[in-house]
């Protein structure tokens, strides 16, 4: 069994689906500290006319060192209509617009104040549109028993481990808090995955890239995200 551990994105990029797809189990890491200014609550899209922008989701105040399975979102305030407002522009250029609007919309409706389960149902939603095959954990919620962690890289490998996992796929923008050692000695195999991101037709001038998912689905048909998905590299 092939394992991936993430924390909980919010719409996320291109490469967060090519770790899920290469997989065959996912597990949302939230109970570790929610670090602000990350990926969690917010992702980016196109602006009208040039640039990015964020869309983001609102939350409740925390106190430092809170765990990301105990952040709440402020759902007093109407957060899902302003994001719905800021696509609206796409709907001049994207030929998929009301496809990927309508997986938002269900990608939002589950009653929740909870960030993890929130980010959960956009993976569900997204992976069924693309038509890629999802086997999500929450780690917070599985009572799993590991060894004691003493670095980073050590969740991967005893939570892979626990579950009797024969290799562990990690983003390439994590290879420096990993001890391959570590895994050999566990017989895992450990493998770094990255996405290529062929740049695809915005409808404008430049590409802009490290966009949401949103924005993928938006000018890409399922099958060519599919492909889209399937061009990385390893480490």
């Amino acid at each position: 069994m092939k394992y991936a551990i993430m924390q909980p994105y919010f719409f996320p990029y291109v490469g967060y689906y090519s770790l899920i797809k290469a997989t065959d189990r996912f597990i949302l890491f939230d109970d570790v500290q929610f670090i602000r200014h990350g990926w969690i609550e917010r992702n980016r899209i196109l602006k009208p006319e040039e640039g990015w922008q964020y869309v983001a989701v609102p939350l409740e105040k925390f106190e430092f060192g809170a765990k990301i399975k105990d952040v709440k979102i402020r759902n007093a305030e109407d957060w899902k209509g302003k994001l719905l407002r800021q696509l609206q522009h796409y709907k001049k250029r994207s030929p998929f617009y009301a496809d990927t609007v309508a997986v938002i919309e269900r990608s939002l409706q589950v009653d929740t104040d909870s960030i993890t389960h929130l980010n959960a149902n956009v993976l569900r939603e997204t992976c069924k549109y693309i038509g890629v095959n999802l086997q999500l954990d929450i780690f917070s919620e599985m009572q799993l028993a590991i060894d004691p962690v003493t670095h980073p890289g050590e969740w991967a490998l005893h939570i892979t481990k626990a579950l009797g996992g024969t290799e562990y796929v990690n983003p390439t923008g994590g290879v420096e808090i990993f001890k391959p050692e570590q895994f050999q000695d566990a017989q895992i195999k450990l493998k770094f995955l990255g996405n290529n991101l062929e740049p695809y037709s915005q409808r404008r001038g430049t590409f802009e890239t490290g966009l949401s998912i949103i924005d993928v689905m938006m000018f890409n048909s399922p099958e060519r995200i599919r492909e889209l998905l399937d061009d990385t590299y390893c480490l």
